[in-house]
């Protein structure tokens, strides 16, 4: 007979952090109604287990795991920091990294692009970038080379975006708008979806996102949005 979701919540308590009484327990609901119990926020996509006697509840480690380091938690520092550097608002280097990676550090394209934010090998050397699965590095380097695409388009989103994804020289050919490919054009849209569409990058102001999960294949999946998500618990953050 399944135990009451009380009792279940409260065995993982113990079981999970038991012997780590100062560990923060973050909880999450997508929006789906499934629970979320993670020892660490959730800023890149984690695999999650069904616990035993419920299908509402997932973790992010079985209770019988030691804790997972929580070098995951980088990923955000690392958008903000180097979007401050760049100039570029927080929101479209994290629109970029869902769309491109879905913020998998091995993500790997069938093209060769590596990494969160996808570096070709050559742009990855061309910006310095000695280890494009670093995540570090990786931002490092794609908020360089978005920062010179805007430059290169007047600060305009839109066309550095269709850059970032077609190449500078496709824009250039189209008189300087987004070429008609299907796949770019469906790129600028995802990312603009992400971030909050602008034409240019915004003078110094408050910036808001919304952060919620979604579990897809086993796998719970952090989304940024400009909106808060219709259903679900969700983090509004301020920069």
């Amino acid at each position: 007979m399944p135990r009451p979701a009380a009792v279940i919540l409260l065995v993982l308590a113990s079981a999970l952090w038991a012997d780590h009484a100062d560990a923060q327990i973050y909880t999450w609901v997508d929006g789906t109604g499934t629970l979320v119990l993670s020892d660490r926020k959730i800023d890149a996509p984690t695999d999650v287990h069904v616990v035993a006697g419920t299908e509402a509840i997932r973790t992010t480690r079985p209770a019988d795991s030691p804790p997972v380091p929580q070098a995951d938690d980088t990923i955000d520092t690392l958008v903000v920091e180097h979007a401050t550097r760049q100039a570029i608002r927080p929101e479209l280097v994290r629109a970029v990294i869902q769309v491109e990676s879905g913020f998998n550090p091995r993500a790997l394209s069938p093209k060769g692009a590596m990494g969160l934010m996808q570096l070709m090998p050559a742009t990855a050397r061309d910006l310095g970038v000695d280890n494009p699965w670093d995540p570090a590095q990786n931002i490092r380097g794609g908020t360089a080379y978005l920062r010179q695409l805007l430059n290169r388009f007047g600060n305009d989103e839109r066309l550095a975006l269709a850059a970032y994804n077609a190449g500078p020289g496709a824009v250039d050919r189209y008189g300087k708008h987004v070429p008609p490919y299907r796949e770019t054009q469906d790129y600028v849209k995802k990312v603009n979806a992400q971030a909050g569409s602008t034409s240019t990058t915004p003078k110094r102001r408050n910036l808001v996102v919304y952060k919620s999960i979604e579990i897809i294949e086993g796998r719970v999946v952090p989304r940024y949005s400009s909106a808060p998500p219709p259903s679900g618990t969700y983090e509004r953050i301020e920069r």
